[in-house]
């Protein structure tokens, strides 16, 4: 565990206890409540009110660990369950030393119980939701009143479930980006859409749950235990869009390698392109959606080859003028395989444009400079890197790390956008890799004329550098 972590999480265990006993301390003493808890939460067990508040912290604590048992793994590695609808009822009914117990005690998981989870995973986890949940429930009693009215009381509810979720959101991510070496702002934007999903849909049932738990003599109660099924309705929700998601990206990944297989020396090359990419956008901030983007279109970046005849594929000589131009219809074939799948439109560009070169020599289309899309600028430099490291039929003996990153710095500004390639040599890839060469500045690529054009793609035709050969 990152020495960072381990501190991460001592100081916000260490906050969530001193949290959870100095608001018991406080809310003890109000003359209206019981062990620093609002009389609402009990259940009529008996003429002690001790008892009853007790009892409703324990049902409340209950359901919370059967909504808590089957978390869904969102894709950056995060948590999500339907529990934040049962701690916030619990948040509503007794305030904020309710909500902080019951997120303490009630989040335990199947995986903590069979021994899964470390135990400073465990303390994470419990904490993790017991302080927003307490700094919830004090920005909830703040602001609801003594008689709020339902509107009233809504809005508090809501404004209580809003601070623990971003205070939660904030912390889980907090300790993903930690843990795996991402940028907290990729695991926040990431997982940030099933979040608020999350929120938005079990805050107003979370309080529609407190108005039935309030039904007289105890029926509240065994009302309450009908929302069961909405609760496991959502979380099977979010358990099917992360499975369709994994699906649809395991179904490429099993179409990439078997491109990728027609030549054995191309095996896993797509999906190493692929982690290279990420890690370069990454580096450039680029969003969750580009980053799926780079993700999907790496994988599926050398398609248009199952169109390439072995006898040119795996020829180890030097290819000729014909060859070389069938070998480069790849990006369009590989383009008009994909068009008609329409969730992967935005890696049509990227699949297309991932041989241009930054000065307009490149090709399909012989765009240059910004006329370049961005993610196939990224994608291009992660495929020339991958190509140069590894063996290939025209050349048995593959770059070292140093050559490959010199041939990248040296075609800087005029096969690959310099940007990307400093980007690059920020990630692990490059990590203790001598670098022969400084960031280069970005210039202005000049318009070149038609002729000029044409003249420069004769010239990537006939007398490419090395790490240009599109196999």
């Amino acid at each position: 565990m990152p020495r960072s972590l381990k501190l991460f999480i001592t100081g916000l265990v260490a906050l969530s206890a001193l949290a959870l006993v100095a608001t018991s301390f406080v809310f003890a003493t109000r003359t209206d409540w019981t062990l620093g808890l609002r009389p609402e939460i009990g259940v009529p067990l008996s003429q002690s009110p001790e008892v009853n508040v007790l009892a409703g912290v324990a049902f409340w604590t209950v359901l919370t660990l059967f909504t808590s048992a089957l978390p869904v793994q969102m894709p950056r590695g995060t948590f999500v369950s339907t529990s934040i609808a049962p701690i916030v009822a619990s948040m509503v009914l007794g305030g904020p030393v309710a909500a902080g117990w019951v997120a303490a005690i009630g989040t335990s998981e199947l995986r903590e119980l069979r021994g899964r989870v470390p135990w400073y995973g465990t303390l994470f986890n419990h904490a993790g939701l017991a302080f927003p949940a307490i700094v919830g429930g004090l920005a909830m009693d703040l602001t609801r009143g003594n008689s709020p009215g339902l509107v009233g009381e809504f809005a508090a509810t809501m404004l209580g479930a809003g601070t623990f979720f971003a205070l939660n959101t904030y912390v889980t991510s907090t300790a993903v980006a930690l843990r795996s070496g991402q940028s907290f702002r990729v695991v926040l934007v990431s997982d940030f859409r099933g979040f608020s999903i999350n929120f938005s849909a079990l805050t107003p049932l979370a309080w529609l749950m407190a108005q039935i738990y309030r039904l007289p003599d105890g029926a509240g109660a065994w009302a309450t235990l009908l929302f069961g099924l909405p609760l496991y309705t959502t979380r099977l929700a979010h358990h099917r869009f992360v499975e369709m998601r994994e699906m649809f990206t395991q179904t490429i990944g099993a179409l990439a390698e078997a491109v990728d297989k027609r030549d054995p020396f191309t095996s896993k090359h797509s999906h190493r392109v692929k982690e290279i990419a990420i890690d370069i956008g990454r580096e450039m901030r680029v969003n969750e959606a580009e980053l799926e983007a780079l993700e999907w279109g790496g994988l599926l970046h050398d398609v248009g080859k199952i169109g390439v005849p072995d006898s040119v594929l795996l020829k180890q000589e030097r290819l000729t003028r014909e060859e070389r131009i069938l070998m480069n219809a790849h990006p369009v074939k590989g383009a008009e395989i994909i068009a008609p799948v329409t969730k992967l439109a935005p890696e049509l560009p990227i699949i297309r444009h991932h041989h241009e070169w930054y000065n307009g020599s490149g090709y399909p289309d012989r765009l240059m400079g910004e006329e370049i899309p961005k993610l196939a600028r990224i994608l291009h430099v992660a495929d020339a890197f991958e190509a140069m490291t590894a063996a290939r039929p025209y050349r048995m003996k593959p770059l070292s790390q140093e050559q490959a990153l010199a041939e990248l710095r040296k075609f800087a500004g005029i096969q690959f956008d310099p940007v990307v390639v400093d980007a690059f040599v920020r990630t692990k890839w490059a990590e203790g890799v001598s670098d022969p060469g400084r960031p280069i500045e970005t210039r202005p690529v000049p318009l070149l004329s038609q002729a000029a054009g044409r003249m420069a793609q004769a010239a990537a035709l006939s007398d490419a550098p090395p790490q240009s050969d599109p196999r």
